[in-house]
């Protein structure tokens, strides 16, 4: 299964419900990818819990005054059936600069805007704004 896109379908559904937070199996990749979302604005924050098993991810929505999801979409670019790879100079801009492309590097999950400061090329894994 899909796991990143697990994760964005969760986090889109619940803040189409309007829902404060959303509960989802924690992984180390998700919980990178929260760090992203946090830093651009996307969502509040995120809280990790232990259980049993591999432990459950927090992640708490943001909402403007009135009421509408901090991000617009989040779309998954690369599938395990199709993986989206690009060089350093071809990380697109999304909505002129307005969203992000997180993508998987060599040197760790990070923003497209870091990965070409870092002349690093990856997998796209999605796009927000």
């Amino acid at each position: 299964m899909d796991t990143i896109g697990q994760m964005l379908t969760n986090i889109r559904n619940a803040s189409m419900a309007k829902l404060e937070k959303v509960d989802m199996p924690a992984s180390k990749v998700r919980e990178n990818i929260a760090k992203i979302l946090i830093q651009e604005g996307f969502v509040r924050s995120y809280k990790m819990a232990r259980d049993s098993k591999q432990g459950i991810m927090r992640v708490y929505l943001k909402y403007d005054e009135q009421g509408a999801p901090a991000f617009t979409n989040l779309s998954k670019v690369s599938t395990p059936g199709k993986r989206v790879y690009i060089k350093a100079t071809e990380v697109p801009v999304v909505r002129s600069g307005t969203g992000q492309c997180i993508m998987s590097t060599n040197k760790g999950i990070m923003t497209g805007n870091e990965a070409v400061k870092s002349n690093l090329g990856g997998e796209v894994l999605c796009l927000v704004w």
